[in-house]
């Protein structure tokens, strides 16, 4: 067993500690002035365009700040896509039913479930489209439900007060001390880069334990996820962001598929270890000493890939003969494991050429030729965007019965508060917990809005007394709201002080009617509450781990029958998002955490052995005899994977090994299509009989899975 050590450092100097301290309030209170800054920029603006309701250009800014200048411009792409997505189709929807309130609302109903599911299924800014896209609609039509008329100047309005804020808070973000993603992206990238390096270097002795390939493993998986997910913002901060974002997504597949090539080789030589045959380990870890060469140039160079790419071709120059050295002073029984070990380390030094190549090319000044275009593919759980349409539609349903039959004046803004944040709780970790905290910063933000709009605006002549009123009210909000771990209570206060003041040109003091909005907003939030606790999110329940489980076994499945163009891609990136989806709500390194990494390891060096496997076949001429048993032996995987069981495993491992023996009773094997084959089938037996790993409960005599201590 590992024993972490924990190793008790000295404190840091004084200085220090108030340098570090500092530096993270100067990135607060630099959030702080610039979302001041777009907020009195953009009323200024909207009220001087006389635009009709300057709180939703204050809503929208309020929204879209982020302390990262691309997670704002990401957010107001989408932002005005689903703002015109939703504008669009409140019109349509009104013209249908212009006299059917019923009718309307059950649609609009609908509409906003389908959106808020949407969101589900999509990562970062993407799920935002969807939420406004459902909730624009709302904000469209509502007002404009009395007077049909007046729907698409309402939604001319609207648009024009969305976008008027999504113009100001991107150009106040780009332009006013910037903090770019785009160096964030270029860290990340050159730790990963180097950090993986640093660890094939670090193994060349060929042994690594099982829980320490685990927690390499996991590491892994979320560097590759990030690493997309920070892509996916940088591409709106400039254009050669945009320019290297092929490139990014190419080193990212070479990443996730070297990691895979690298667990595969290392699970091998831990096998033939355990099982006795060291003459063959031994052989595969010499084998495996150049790329460790390779990658040892002088300390100084050792994460340069313009000083690591040429040695790594020339590293691929020296193993087929050195290869060809080791094998022949092996005893014939240990050949064909040394030789499919050989094959994998041919492609993990092919796979390492690749990343260092495309990674110098990426560091480079300018860019030069064109690379493969790639897609970092997703994995997603259509039960819980489901769900989430359910609870969106039984929502509104509710409110809008509620409304018709009591006529509440005030009816819409419960149902437009509702419709906002039905989408956006719909994606958070925990709702219930991010219902009340965001409830109770909103009551707080309304009480704060009331004391302001009839104690303090009523004394205000000039929009210079306007920002000095309302600003030392603004400030604990963005400042809640540049720390990640409350940043939902910083938004919730902002939008119920921003929208609760009910900013217009002219200003009309009615303290009734503010209580009573109050109230109908509160109301609307609360329904969305009680409607998360009547019908729960599945993120991170048993239920939803175990159908991910299956999720990932199946890529297995795909890996054996889906079409082979870009298969190997798919297979890699969408396996690290399902189980990246998986671990998040799973406790670190408990009993269900171990089995779910040991699954997954199984999965991959499974589901990438029958990809090659399948693609040999696909580029040789194979004879009936190779074909026709390796083809079985690929479909017997597959449903052992798709509903792992003893019998099932008997049949797959006894599939596989009649297989081998067909290929060599055939005497085919000596060919090279079918000796690659060959290779293949054996290293997928030998995961099959890996006691160790996720199939190891299927095994004769075996009770439960033995892991590495």
């Amino acid at each position: 067993m590992t024993v972490a050590v924990i190793e008790s450092g000295t404190r840091p100097p004084l200085r220090q500690w108030l340098a570090e301290a500092f530096a993270g309030e100067g990135s607060a209170w630099l959030f702080v002035f610039k979302a001041a800054l777009a907020l009195y920029a953009a009323t200024w603006l909207a009220m001087w365009l006389q635009l009709e309701k300057p709180s939703t250009t204050m809503i929208t800014v309020a929204l879209l700040m982020h302390p990262q200048s691309g997670m704002v411009l990401a957010k107001s792409f989408y932002r005005a896509i689903g703002t015109l997505a939703g504008s669009v189709f409140g019109v349509l929807l009104m013209a249908l039913f212009p006299q059917q309130r019923e009718l309307f609302l059950l649609s609009m109903s609908l509409w906003v479930a389908l959106c808020a599911g949407g969101a589900t299924l999509y990562r970062n800014f993407m799920s935002y489209g969807f939420v406004l896209a459902g909730y624009t609609a709302a904000i469209v039509t509502l007002p404009a439900i009395g007077n049909p008329l007046t729907v698409f100047d309402s939604a001319v309005m609207r648009v024009s007060e969305v976008l008027l804020g999504v113009i100001v808070a991107g150009a106040v973000s780009d332009l006013v001390l910037p903090t770019r993603l785009r160096e964030v992206l270029r860290r990340s990238a050159r730790e990963q880069f180097g950090h993986f390096l640093d660890f094939a270097r670090r193994s060349t002795g060929g042994t690594i334990a099982r829980r320490d390939m685990e927690q390499a493993y996991l590491r892994f998986v979320r560097g590759a996820v990030q690493l997309e997910n920070l892509r996916a913002a940088v591409i709106f901060e400039d254009p050669e962001a945009r320019a290297r974002s092929s490139r990014i997504r190419l080193i990212n597949q070479f990443y996730m598929s070297a990691t895979t090539t690298f667990q595969s080789v290392h699970h091998l030589i831990n096998r033939l270890q355990r099982n006795g045959r060291a003459d063959a380990a031994d052989a595969l870890i010499a084998l495996y000493r150049p790329i460790g060469e390779a990658l040892s140039p002088e300390p100084a160079q050792q994460h340069d890939p313009a000083v690591l790419a040429p040695r790594l071709q020339a590293c691929e120059q020296v193993l087929p003969a050195l290869a060809r050295q080791l094998r022949d002073a092996l005893p014939a029984p240990a050949r064909l494991d040394f030789d499919t070990g050989a094959i994998l380390l041919q492609r993990f030094a092919d796979e390492l050429r690749d990343f260092a190549l495309v990674e110098n090319s990426l560091r480079a000044k300018r860019l030069r030729g064109n690379v493969e275009r790639v897609q970092f593919r997703r994995g997603n759980d259509y039960a819980s965007a489901g769900l989430a349409v359910l609870r969106t539609f039984l929502t509104m349903v509710a409110l809008s019965v509620f409304w018709l039959a009591s006529g509440w004046p005030h009816g819409a803004s419960a149902m437009l508060i509702a419709t906002i944040f039905a989408g956006l709780l719909a994606m958070a970790p925990n709702p219930v917990s991010a219902a009340f905290h965001t409830l109770f910063a909103q009551g707080v933000g309304m009480a704060v809005a009331f004391v302001v709009t009839f104690g303090l605006l009523p004394r205000c002549d000039g929009y210079t007394m306007f920002i000095v009123a309302t600003l030392p009210f603004l400030i604990p909000g963005f400042y809640v709201q540049s720390k990640p771990a409350v940043s939902t209570m910083g938004v919730g206060y902002g939008i119920g002080f921003v929208s609760s003041m009910l900013l217009t040109n002219r200003m009309s003091y009615d303290p009734a009617f503010f209580i009573n909005e109050a109230i109908a907003q509160l109301a609307g939030f609360g329904l969305c509450a009680v409607a998360f606790m009547a019908i729960p999110a599945i993120t991170g329940t048993g239920w939803q781990r175990a159908r991910q489980l299956r999720q990932l076994r199946r890529q297995v499945v795909q890996a054996a029958s889906a079409p082979l163009a870009g298969l190997a891609y798919r297979f890699e990136s969408v396996n690290r998002d399902l189980f990246l989806q998986v671990v998040t709500y799973t406790r670190p390194d408990s009993r269900e955490s171990r089995d779910l990494l040991a699954w997954a390891l199984t999965v991959h060096e499974c589901g990438r052995g029958l990809i090659e496997l399948r693609q040999d076949m696909a580029g040789s001429q194979l004879p009936a005899s190779v074909e026709q048993p390796a083809q079985q032996a690929v479909q017997a995987v597959a449903r052992l994977f798709e509903a792992p069981d003893p019998a099932r495993w008997q049949q797959a491992e006894q599939t596989v090994t009649e297989a081998i023996t067909e290929i060599v009773r055939g005497q085919s094997g000596a060919q090279a299509g079918s000796r690659r084959v060959l290779l293949h089938l054996h290293q997928l037996r030998s995961v099959l009989r890996d006691d160790e790993s996720a199939l190891a409960p299927y095994m004769p005599a075996a009770e439960e899975p033995v892991h590495a201590s």
